[in-house]
């Protein structure tokens, strides 16, 4: 019998249960992987307290894992036992042992490529693949605003900005931070407990703003942000790690410089096998080119995941954090 994590009702890192479960057997379309490692993630905590609600319980959390498959159901072509693979998105069941998963969300690992790091590069990697490139194409030469610069999105966004040859400022939380930011090629830190983050934005662009500011802080972030941009700028929300943000008058947008705003989900940006599959390649490529180093700072036993995330909401992680079985 293998193991999982099983959430049967909402709340804190406490309900995160470690149950014997039966993973069954691949149906049509689907295949069996045995996971090496499996994803942490932010979104997770979301579930689990039922900000993002889930359709029924119990349920078997999480978005993301790497490991090879061990059968493959009637109908799948393109995946044979034995082949190494990984995988972030819908649907749920990333913190099991073993797991049932449609093949058409599966991506083949390059070699270069362990699993460990897949897992922790996967959600967070084709993340920061659609903020580069779909909510805004960054190009050499912007000047782009991140927050949370040292965590697992943060981490990657600012390599990957960096090797395209935009000016990054990220705000962080401490000094550690700050350094850890800037070893990832952000050209400007901001801490701001200790520093209103607009006006350094400001100071910085010498009154301009930025083109893009990419949120995943949320409530505490958001109205400041608009205002870092410049005229036409855009302000991309992708999470809320300090809460939801509340309503606003959308007429702010123009008042503040005809600002663009987008509210984005891998989910989305991924749906269609073939986007799946750009999204992976080109994460694989400035991965397996060195461009981008995946930092895994945290790893955590698979049966300890209530520890993971009291660290993650704690703000007691950098980078990515893996889950091992």
């Amino acid at each position: 019998m293998t193991y999982a994590i099983k959430i049967h009702n909402t709340g804190g890192p406490e309900v995160l249960s470690w149950e014997e479960y039966d993973p069954g057997t691949p149906g049509e379309g689907e295949a069996l992987v045995t996971h090496e490692a499996v994803g942490l993630n932010f979104i997770d905590v979301y579930h689990r307290t039922g900000f993002y609600p889930l359709s029924e319980f119990p349920v078997v959390p999480g978005l993301e894992g790497a490991g090879r498959i061990e059968s493959v159901g009637k109908g799948v072509k393109d995946f044979s036992e034995g082949d190494r693979v990984a995988y972030a998105g819908i649907p749920l069941g990333a913190y099991a042992e073993k797991r049932c998963i449609p093949a058409h969300r599966l991506v083949k690992l390059p070699e270069p490529i362990s699993t460990r790091d897949a897992a922790g590069m996967m959600l967070q990697g084709m993340t920061a693949r659609y903020l580069l490139r779909g909510c805004f194409k960054v190009a050499p030469g912007n000047t782009i605003l991140i927050h949370a610069a040292s965590g697992g999105v943060g981490s990657i966004l600012c390599q990957w900005a960096n090797h395209i040859g935009a000016v990054t400022i990220g705000t962080v939380g401490s000094q550690e931070k700050a350094t850890k930011a800037k070893k990832n090629g952000c050209t400007h830190t901001i801490l701001y407990q200790e520093e209103d983050f607009q006006t350094v934005v400001q100071d910085l662009t010498k009154g301009q703003g930025v083109d893009v500011v990419y949120d995943s802080v949320g409530k505490t972030t958001f109205m400041k942000s608009l205002d870092c941009l410049r005229p036409m700028g855009t302000m991309v929300s992708f999470g809320q790690s300090s809460g939801s943000i509340g309503p606003f008058d959308i007429s702010l947008l123009a008042a503040k410089g005809s600002l663009f705003l987008t509210r984005p989900s891998l989910m989305q940006y991924t749906a269609v096998r073939e986007d799946l599959l750009a999204h992976a390649q080109d994460l694989f490529e400035v991965v397996t080119s060195g461009a981008v180093k995946i930092d895994i700072t945290h790893e955590y036993a698979l049966k300890d995941a209530a520890q993971a995330h009291r660290d993650l909401e704690g703000r007691r992680t950098t980078g990515s954090s893996v889950l091992l079985p």
